[in-house]
């Protein structure tokens, strides 16, 4: 029995009919750029996150990019981020020439530690940018809290976290921007590059559609230096098509990870925390273990994937030595040294999580 990361063969196979359909009347159609798929996922993805703009770009990394940009931030700025999370998100602040500023981790969920967060507020600080790391929302009450009293922006990366929510809201609802990725082993998965900006502000909605078109408001008319970021209409119309079913995706990876979790809770395993105030949707799903390397090797001899997010924090990285030469994070370079993620995907069976369990028990069992 073979079990991948994720498979993404087995939903498309399930949705086929309908995405043929949906991408065939875009090739009819010819419209293929800013067309009506475009802009009527954004409508959807608007209404479902309960925001007032949804605007399609690129990327991911490319929604993170063009929040910042949007915002005003620049050389000489602070943003407060996380040292655990993918390089884009500090990639990001880098690009628009501001400072990421990072902050440690909570050991149990593993997002910005918000007690650490003030502290780190300097007169250069313009923004906290929050990481709902493999699906779990950080605390962002008191985070939205403490942004209002210092004026700051709050920018949700929200890559991993498509249909999770905090409290009453989605998150993406809470800051000024929430960036999201469409990579195609996200919860929300197009069959290429994809990402999208939400936000409640007219303002900033404006400037970042101007910015993601050449800077163009109107055709021919270039107000700013921007860029050529927009998700295009094929891959809208797919993510159309999977909106639909994303609430119900998103109810099978938790039933799996709960399985996962109860299962490996009888091992002793650190299974993933969940702390109640927001709803998990398992991007990730990633344990703690001291034993990774025999654990990686006897699932890859068992022909089941495993996978290390992130082995390296982002203060740790060559690219960051400058800014990062004096700071330690013990709690990220602790997690970092122990996360192993396991597969994860709403098709995963009873079965193949036993299977994992049971190649997992055996290590655990041979080595006590």
């Amino acid at each position: 029995m073979q079990i991948p990361m994720v498979d993404l063969a087995i939903q498309y196979r399930e949705l086929k009919d309908s995405i043929d359909k949906a991408v065939a009347n875009v090739l009819e159609t010819t419209q293929f750029i800013l067309g009506p798929q475009g802009s009527a996922f954004e409508q959807e993805m608007a209404g479902y996150l309960g925001v007032k703009h949804a605007i399609g770009v690129s990327s991911g990394t490319d929604a993170l990019h063009l929040a910042l940009r949007a915002a005003g931030l620049g050389a000489g700025d602070e943003v407060i981020t996380s040292p655990f999370t993918f390089i884009a998100t500090a990639e990001a602040i880098a690009y628009v020439g501001a400072t990421p500023v990072f902050v440690d981790i909570d050991p149990r969920t593993f997002n910005l530690d918000i007690s650490l967060v003030e502290a780190a507020i300097t007169p250069r600080t313009r923004a906290v940018l929050p990481v709902h790391l493999f699906g779990q929302p950080a605390d962002l009450a008191p985070l939205q809290e403490l942004c209002t009293a210092r004026n700051l922006l709050l920018i949700e990366d929200c890559a991993q976290s498509c249909g999770a929510a905090y409290g009453e809201r989605m998150t993406g609802a809470w800051g000024d921007f929430g960036c999201y990725s469409f990579f195609p082993s996200k919860n929300l998965g197009c069959f290429g590059d994809g990402g999208l900006i939400s936000t409640n502000s007219d303002e900033l909605a404006a400037q970042v559609r101007m910015l993601r078109n050449h800077g163009s408001r109107q055709r021919y008319h270039h107000a700013v230096i921007g860029y050529n970021s927009r998700l295009d209409d094929l891959q809208a119309a797919i993510l159309r098509v999977k909106l639909q079913h994303l609430d119900r995706f998103n109810r099978q990876r938790r039933e799996h990870a709960h399985l996962y979790s109860q299962l490996l809770g009888e091992l002793g395993i650190e299974a993933p925390y969940e702390d109640g105030k927001g709803v998990h949707v398992y991007h990730q799903y990633t344990i703690l273990t001291d034993r990774r390397q025999e654990l990686q090797a006897a699932l890859t001899e068992a022909k089941i994937a495993s996978a290390v997010y992130y082995p390296i924090p982002l203060h740790r990285q060559e690219v960051f030595a400058d800014i990062c030469r004096e700071v330690s994070f013990p709690v990220s370079e602790q997690v970092a040294s122990r996360v192993l993620s396991l597969p994860i995907y709403p098709e995963l069976t009873r079965a193949q999580v036993e299977r994992v369990v049971m190649v997992i028990a055996g290590v655990l069992k041979a080595g006590a």
